[in-house]
């Protein structure tokens, strides 16, 4: 199957002849869509907590986060193109010699109407203007059509701001006076308020390996104002996607695809690789949050109110889990205290039809654990909470992508149709055991979690593989418990007119 310059190639990538087999395996057999038994809803798998439970979860994180590691893990290597897409199309749809005002009343231009009407209330304007009079003297005085046709060639080309190809993570989001912060700086300010242990607060950052250099010389640009502003020291960290986790591509007919230089064809295979740097990270209690989902400044303590409810209740669970662990190594464990576990494992693990036996409900409690908020249904594209059946049976709620579920089978998709919940990336993670060890992640990740999805190189049609997701398969095998949190808390900026919304915009 291979050929001598393939084989090297695979070893080069870190990857085995044998692994890059069962990647082939999988296209050609294809992955089982997940058996999805019931949407998840408040109080039926979703646990919604009123004003005074929050504050019991607050005041227990409290009293115990300085006797914990604490770290906030950041999935950051996304780049802002997919943001800045209708201005890319501005530019190439619009000529500058036609009537500007005409052209965005057409319906297919109402974003870039939108974005110009509003073009002073972004963090990155003045940057772009500044740079804009030192080329062009006379910028102000030019025509409409020609001032906004340079303003966004600035933002976007090579020789002007770039930020085409700049990490997501380093884009202008907010201004407060004459500075502007990053999604990146946002997230160093927000977590001083809730990932601080002993006045130190941990962060790992997932970056693409070239533009690490990018991310470190902004850290320092800002690291005295933002420790300054909060009395908290920043410690950070970052990593790369490993190239051994990429996943090899294959033609329409799920042969090997070679491409014009006779070598393999390796794609990144999703957030899901990121298991891999989550697995080597280590503290009590890690925060999971995407880079682009932050707020301004005006927001942050209530954001970093909800993950303390959240991080709570991890304490909570855990501190019950560890002790009935503990209370189950005596040699003959009494009926009553089997049944009170199995009752905590109903009722507060969601996992229904527990063995009473010592055995199998030492195997549900001693595995990592994660909190997950979830917010009420925006109609926002990605994952919810649902009640899944395995391929043993066994019954279990857990975050599934829309790509998972079959849309296709009217009752599957019905289902879907009735999900009142999304998963906005909001996890409060429990990744040691009870007696301090760090558990191995990978071993608790479900391998037929993953997707194929159709791609083109050069053209040319592809197949992809995609490794079960870091939120969804890959963490399929820990306890999960969900809670609701209000929508305040998920502020995704997919595009760059979302910085218009309110929580972007500081007063």
């Amino acid at each position: 199957m291979f050929t001598e310059k393939n084989i090297q190639q695979i070893k080069n990538h870190g990857l085995s002849e044998a692994e890059v087999t069962r990647q082939i395996n999988i296209f050609k057999e294809g992955i089982p869509f997940a058996n999805v038994m019931a949407a998840a809803s408040a109080n039926n798998g979703i646990e919604v907590f009123s004003e005074k439970q929050q504050q019991h979860f607050v005041n227990l994180f409290e009293v115990e986060k300085d006797k914990l590691e604490l770290l906030k893990f950041v999935p950051a290597s996304g780049a802002a193109t997919r943001m800045f897409k209708f201005l890319h199309e501005f530019l190439e749809k619009y000529n500058p010699a036609e009537n500007i005002d005409e052209f965005l009343q057409k319906e297919e231009n109402l974003n870039a109407k939108l974005f110009f009407e509003s073009i002073d209330d972004f963090a990155f304007s003045f940057l772009v203007n500044r740079k804009l009079k030192e080329k062009y003297p006379d910028f102000e005085n030019f025509n409409k059509e020609k001032r906004y046709y340079l303003f966004v060639k600035e933002i976007l080309e090579e020789d002007g701001l770039n930020f085409s190809n700049t990490p997501k993570g380093l884009v202008p989001f907010h201004k407060y006076g004459d500075n502007y912060v990053t999604a990146f700086g946002e997230q160093l300010y927000e977590a001083a308020f809730y990932v601080t242990s002993n006045g130190i607060a941990n962060l790992h950052f997932t970056v693409s390996a070239e533009h690490e250099e990018k991310f470190k010389k902004r850290f320092e640009e800002v690291e005295h104002k933002v420790e300054k502003k909060t009395g908290v020291q920043l410690k950070i960290s970052y990593s790369f996607q490993k190239q051994e986790t990429d996943t090899v591509a294959v033609t329409s007919k799920n042969n090997l695809f070679i491409d014009e230089n006779g070598d393999l064809l390796f794609r990144p295979s999703g957030h899901g690789a990121l298991l891999e740097n989550l697995n080597d990270v280590d503290a009590d209690i890690i925060f999971i949050k995407n880079i682009d989902n932050v707020v301004s400044r005006n927001y942050v303590e209530t954001v970093a109110f909800q993950k303390k409810v959240l991080a709570g209740k991890l304490i909570l669970l855990q501190q019950k889990i560890f002790r009935f662990i503990e209370q189950l190594q005596t040699e003959n464990p009494s009926e009553a205290l089997l049944k009170e576990i199995v009752k905590f494992i109903s009722e507060e693990l969601n996992i229904k039809d527990t063995p009473i036996y010592k055995k199998e409900i030492l195997k549900i409690l001693d595995r990592p654990i994660r909190v997950c908020g979830v917010v009420e249904n925006t109609g926002a594209p990605g994952g919810g909470p649902f009640l899944i059946k395995d391929k043993d049976g066994n019954l279990s709620y857990q975050i599934v992508e829309m790509s998972q579920i079959d849309t296709n089978n009217s009752k599957q998709k019905a289902l879907v149709e009735e999900a009142t919940h999304f998963n906005p990336v909001d996890l409060v993670c429990g990744v040691r055991n009870y007696k301090g060890e760090k558990y191995n992640l990978l071993k608790y990740s479900d391998p037929d979690a993953g997707f194929i999805s159709n791609k083109s190189y050069q053209g040319k049609p592809i197949k992809a593989l995609e490794l079960p997701g870091l939120w969804n398969g890959a963490m399929a095998n820990w306890n999960t418990v969900f809670v609701e949190v209000p929508l305040i808390t998920f502020n995704p900026v997919k595009t760059v007119n979302d910085l218009l919304n309110e929580v972007h915009q500081p007063k």
